[in-house]
């Protein structure tokens, strides 16, 4: 039970939590003891130190946004207006308090006020669900489509929006990049004659893309009623995001062993043989290296992707509160930003894990 455990936390990238399991069963307990506190205590003990000094900045800066709105208004308007103003600060009331770096206490009740938005939202859905259900199977079965819920999505609704979005385009850059990566790993001529189109386009930046695609999509779908801002963010962020893939599959197909090959000649396999059964598998390795990067890439233009195609993702969240202004937005911003950087972390071991399914490495960056 003990091996296995710790076999699939090494699996799934988790290993630094290998030191608890032998602790647990009494294996060699000092140097566990030792292992465990620079793989698991010394993190938390950054992350502690972490929030002290965020604390401190973000009390730093309210102090500081606090004494210029006084000296303002003791310049503008005299001592009185300046004594007004210091007792609304320090009363909490939200129309006069300093909007700058929120403290962690901060975005902490932020996050739970954006649970508790999408709790009722979700019931909100749910009665506009049933309010609707015997006009819907009504539209049904005349053949005209469902009366759907319009009013504004929760932020758990945005996230998954972004993650839709976002494998949407990872599948896109799949099924592009490692079909033409095989391709030009197989044949130097090929290869070096299109890769100044690879050295080109490779460093363009999303926001390119993004025009780009939106221009040939409304050409497309013009005289359409259908919402084509998500059909312009996952093709942009599969564009923008193929490139690590196209090269890495490239370079992975063009290095296989040429042994492999001549085996391939001897036993006389077809074209998809030996693509299928002998250079794919010698290839996963660099392949999924690169998916891992597009993956990573994807995910991090997503945001400004979907800012500009007003696509109903989290992109579109941190700009409507960065808009918005209010006391709490920057706080909601920062739930955002640590949600999005999780999310990524996450997405990166999903591929890891996936990656040792089917390649076996021992590998673990």
């Amino acid at each position: 039970m003990k091996d296995r455990s710790i076999h699939i936390l090494n699996f799934v990238g988790l290993g630094f939590f290998e030191p608890a399991i032998r602790l647990a069963t009494g294996e060699e307990i000092k140097k566990n003891l030792i292992a465990l506190f620079k793989k698991v205590l010394l993190p938390l003990l950054s992350v502690g130190l972490f929030l002290v000094l965020w604390h401190s900045g973000a009390t730093y800066l309210y102090n500081v946004e606090k004494d210029a709105r006084i000296e303002k208004a003791l310049a503008d308007q005299g001592e009185a207006a300046a004594l007004e103003m210091r007792t609304c600060i320090e009363s909490g009331d939200i129309s006069c308090q300093p909007n700058t770096l929120p403290s962690p206490a901060q975005v902490w009740t932020a996050y739970q006020s954006l649970l508790a938005d999408h709790r009722v939202i979700s019931d909100k859905k749910t009665a506009f669900a049933e309010k609707v259900a015997v006009t819907n199977t009504k539209r049904e079965a005349q053949g005209l489509a469902p009366i759907t819920y319009t009013g504004r999505p929760s932020f758990v609704d945005q996230i998954f929006t972004s993650l839709k979005t976002v494998f949407a385009g990872f599948l896109l850059a799949l099924f592009i990049a490692v079909p033409i990566g095989i391709m030009l790993g197989l044949s130097k001529t090929l290869r070096s004659s299109v890769n100044w189109l690879i050295q080109i386009f490779k460093p363009v930046s999303p926001v390119v893309w993004l025009l780009l695609v939106f221009m040939i999509v409304k050409t497309l779908t013009r005289g359409s009623d259908s919402d084509s801002s998500f059909i312009i963010s996952f093709i942009s962020v599969g564009l923008c995001s193929m490139w690590a893939t196209l090269v890495n599959t490239s370079m992975g197909v063009s290095s296989v062993d040429k042994d492999y090959i001549n085996v391939a000649k001897v036993l006389q396999l077809s074209v998809a043989q030996k693509v299928f059964k002998i250079i794919l598998p010698s290839s996963f390795p660099l392949i999924f290296t690169g998916l891992r990067i597009t993956l990573s890439v994807a995910w991090m233009v997503l945001i400004a992707i979907e800012l500009l195609a007003q696509s109903p993702g989290l992109g579109s969240f941190v700009w409507e509160e960065f808009q918005n202004g209010a006391n709490d937005s920057n706080s909601k911003i920062i739930v955002a930003m640590f949600i999005i950087g999780i999310i990524g972390f996450l997405l990166d071991r999903i591929m890891l894990t996936i990656q040792k399914f089917v390649t076996f490495t021992e590998e673990t960056a």
